[in-house]
């Protein structure tokens, strides 16, 4: 029972599990004298005969903080496999009423959370889903990314929507409401807008916006070197249909010799550069 503990929970264990196992106290100090065990936290252990991973060293973190402490932000995000880049700071939220200060490489919330946005997973109190992808949205390190895979598999807008009324006011409230606001929008006319101020600031000159060709209307045309520029608002309001009409669309103006660049605002707000540099090469190239 003791090991299936350590191999389930990424090899630590709070003292109340190994008391639950059928150690003593004084058997888990034992441990802990032999070096077998390395002490985390008070009442948090790691058993030593295993590398300390990831999922380790954020498990030691949050459990360190009690009962009542969940992993939230960056750390709930990875957590629950919505990025791929573990955190090097673990953000914890405890209840509003708790002391202590934050461990080494931990950063604390108080607040009180609702139940409806903790959830349990993998034996670990994590933020639920919904609030988790708002949060680490706005996270430095996360990004609007985050949101824009989430809603393509893993959750609802409405569901976003919701977790934010739950927790309307607290730091980072305003910046998740306008996130949410272009993400109903799907942020098309806002990339559009956005496309067309970075050619100006980018002094790129030879673009007509709305250009027509071919029964079609191209957003951005640079019509002498025939470099066309289809803008995107978020992928999760791409629906199969509307992926094979922009397939159809782009194969037809290619076939009328237009080159055709595609950007989302994703790609807009964050890889402006990239895309300046890309719309370079196009119409230098032609």
């Amino acid at each position: 029972m003791l090991e299936d503990l350590l191999r389930r929970h990424d090899g630590v264990i709070t003292l109340a599990q190994a008391q639950r196992a059928g150690l003593s106290e004084f058997a888990v100090r034992r441990r802990v004298r032999s070096g077998q065990w390395r002490r985390c936290a008070l009442g948090v252990y790691f058993a030593d005969d295993r590398p300390f991973t990831a999922a380790a060293r954020i498990r030691a973190a949050v459990w360190g903080r009690g009962d009542r402490a969940t992993a939230s932000g960056l750390a709930a995000a990875w957590w629950l496999g919505l990025i791929a880049t573990t955190p090097d700071i673990v953000e914890i939220t405890v209840p509003r009423n708790s002391h202590g200060r934050a461990a080494r490489g931990t950063r604390l919330r108080r607040c009180d959370l609702a139940e409806v946005d903790i959830t349990e997973h993998r034996s670990l109190r994590v933020t639920a889903p919904p609030l988790t992808v708002i949060e680490a949205s706005i996270r430095p390190g996360g990004g609007p990314a985050i949101m824009d895979t989430a809603l393509q598999r893993r959750v609802e807008l409405i569901d976003l929507e919701r977790a934010h009324a739950r927790n309307v006011g607290r730091r980072g409230s305003t910046a998740i409401r306008r996130l949410l606001d272009t993400a109903a929008g799907g942020a098309r006319s806002e990339a559009e807008r956005l496309i067309i101020r970075l050619l100006r600031q980018a002094q790129i000159s030879g673009w007509t916006a709305n250009f027509a060709v071919g029964g079609y209307v191209i957003d951005i045309a640079f019509p002498h070197q025939r470099v066309a520029i289809e803008i995107d608002g978020w992928a999760f309001h791409s629906d199969q249909a509307t992926f094979q009409n922009d397939r159809v669309r782009q194969n037809r103006l290619a076939l009328q010799g237009w080159q055709v660049l595609r950007f989302t605002w994703l790609d807009l707000t964050q890889h402006p550069d990239r895309v300046l540099s890309q719309i370079r090469a196009a119409i230098s190239a032609r």
